[in-house]
């Protein structure tokens, strides 16, 4: 079993994948600036109240780490404005990370970035730039520094997230071919994290997640 810190924890995919890394065994590292508030309880499960922009905090929550879980969100509200938390956070994780020997790093980012903008279909091109372009140039910058990197790093683009309870019935798109978009649940795409702590199939890799069910 790994030592997991789970950067993003207190909402969404990060909280998820607190639940989902602890129901697997492992122990947990819930890394926000309101981890405090985390309703859960667990014999492993340590909060850790910190800031992503914070290089003290981070290299702080690095000490005895095995894996890295990056699952940073914005508000609805902050979409409109300029976005820099995907890219500054990485900018102080990466280098922290390399400095502190733990080596392996999966980041959620979405489906959208990176090479996989070239996969959206033309319908959703001007929404998406509207509505998330800001958030998806910084994402865009993040997966780049994590690229760059020494580490063995896997990158986790869902489609359009849902709540509710696991379906396990998701499908990971693993080649540029066959991406597309699709609707996922958040636990889902936190099941998918937590396997990927002990399986090096997907490192130096970026895959699409989306629901069997449900694709665009």
């Amino acid at each position: 079993m790994a030592h997991v810190l789970v950067i993003g924890a207190s909402q969404g995919i990060g909280l998820e994948t607190v639940r989902a890394a602890l129901d697997a065994g492992h122990r947990v590292r819930a890394f926000a600036r309101s981890a405090n508030r985390i309703d859960l309880s667990a014999p492993d499960l340590e909060r850790r109240p910190g800031d992503a922009l914070s290089r003290h905090d981070v290299e702080a929550a690095l000490d005895g780490i095995d894996v890295v879980v990056q699952a940073l969100g914005v508000p609805t509200r902050d979409l409109l404005g300029p976005v820099r938390l995907f890219s500054e956070a990485t900018g102080l994780l990466v280098p922290a990370m390399e400095k502190a020997g733990v080596r392996r790093l999966i980041a959620v980012t979405g489906f959208g970035a990176g090479d996989s903008r070239d996969a959206i279909g033309l319908l959703q091109r001007l929404p998406f730039r509207l509505v998330f372009g800001r958030a998806y140039d910084d994402k865009d910058a993040q997966e780049m520094r994590i690229r760059r990197s020494t580490l063995d790093w896997t990158l986790v683009r869902p489609g359009v997230l849902t709540g509710g309870a696991a379906t396990g019935r998701y499908r990971v798109l693993d080649e540029p071919s066959s991406w597309r978009n699709g609707l996922i649940a958040r636990a889902d795409v936190a099941r998918f994290l937590v396997d990927q702590i002990a399986d090096p199939g997907r490192i130096g890799r970026a895959v699409v997640l989306i629901d069997r069910a449900f694709p665009f």
